[in-house]
């Protein structure tokens, strides 16, 4: 189950443009989930979105997402216009300069969790509100595996319950911008240990520890996670074609988690894990080459397990 954001995105790189594009965290963590859970659904959606859409939220996007195995029974509508986001990348796009956010329908938007959903084996709380997160892992006290991700926003203004949040959830996905910026510490490694520990949250270590596992995304420098086994470190997938990186995290984290679940003890198993971020960073590297979600909602089969397996011999796996 992944709770977050559908929206519309403007979009400006130097190599593409576009507006009104389909967009959302929410959307790119669950195409990627589905995407990899696609083998295992045999037609019945097992990927659940928790949203809420505006009244310009079109049909035609929604059949996207149905398309593409998603379970959209989560997903409310609500009087307004959907979540939009407007942002332009530069040079080598590393970062997106934020234009606009309108938060619109999400605005006060407290989920309530379908009956049948509430004990998912993977539990998703994708960039939103924290008191959002809050709500829905307070509403899943038994979901097997949990997560969330956030950004910069919630990090400097809504620090408090977002530390709440990060004390609750097993694993913290996150750029290490984030980390270090939840940390107030530049040297990544203590920055991770010490949001782990809880030092670096909300109350310190007095109101508990933080996540049991990090995986911080570093954009081309690849990946570092630290799981209760140790570290496990992997390169970014080479790209020359990079058209839009817009939701390359989102994508990512639907990957991996979709890869560790079904497979009991994944948290404490290196292999899985491993594997799991393999497939993680090959599925990025597919969305960074499409404006928007086009190329990630539209990855044929055949190509990704070239990639994947020309990945693996990169990194000697």
């Amino acid at each position: 189950m992944i709770v977050g954001s559908i929206g519309y995105d403007d979009i400006s790189t130097p190599e593409a443009e576009g507006s009104d594009l389909l967009g959302g965290a929410a959307t790119y963590a669950g195409l990627s989930a589905a995407f990899h859970k696609f083998e295992d659904v045999q037609n019945t959606p097992n990927v659940g979105i928790v949203s809420a859409v505006g009244q310009d939220f079109s049909t035609s996007d929604q059949l996207k997402l149905e398309s593409a195995g998603l379970n959209l029974a989560g997903v409310v509508m609500r009087n307004g216009d959907t979540f939009r986001w407007s942002g332009m990348y530069q040079g080598s796009m590393e970062n997106a300069n934020t234009i606009s956010t309108d938060v619109n329908v999400l605005e006060n938007f407290n989920p309530e969790i379908p009956e049948s959903w509430r004990i998912p084996e993977i539990l998703f709380c994708a960039n939103t509100h924290p008191a959002t997160q809050v709500s829905v892992l307070d509403q899943c006290p038994s979901a097997v595996i949990t997560a969330l991700d956030s950004f910069m926003m919630w990090i400097n203004e809504e620090k408090k319950t977002l530390s709440e949040a990060l004390r609750k959830v097993d694993i913290a996905i996150l750029n290490e911008e984030e980390v270090c910026a939840i940390a107030n510490d530049e040297i990544l490694p203590r920055a991770m240990s010490s949001l782990q520990s809880g030092s670096a949250l909300y109350g310190g270590e007095s109101a508990g520890p933080g996540p049991r596992c990090i995986v911080v995304k570093r954009g081309s420098s690849g990946v570092i996670a630290k799981f209760p086994f140790g570290l496990v470190a992997l390169p970014a997938y080479p790209i020359s074609n990079v058209v839009d990186p817009t939701g390359c995290g989102d994508s990512f984290a639907g990957a991996f988690l979709a890869n560790i679940s079904g497979r009991p003890g994944a948290l404490n198993d290196v292999n899985i894990i491993r594997n799991a971020l393999v497939h993680a960073t090959v599925t990025a590297s597919f969305t960074i080459e499409g404006l928007g979600c086009s190329n990630l909602s539209n990855i044929e089969r055949g190509s990704y397990h070239a990639r994947l397996d020309k990945y693996r011999r990169i990194v000697g796996l």
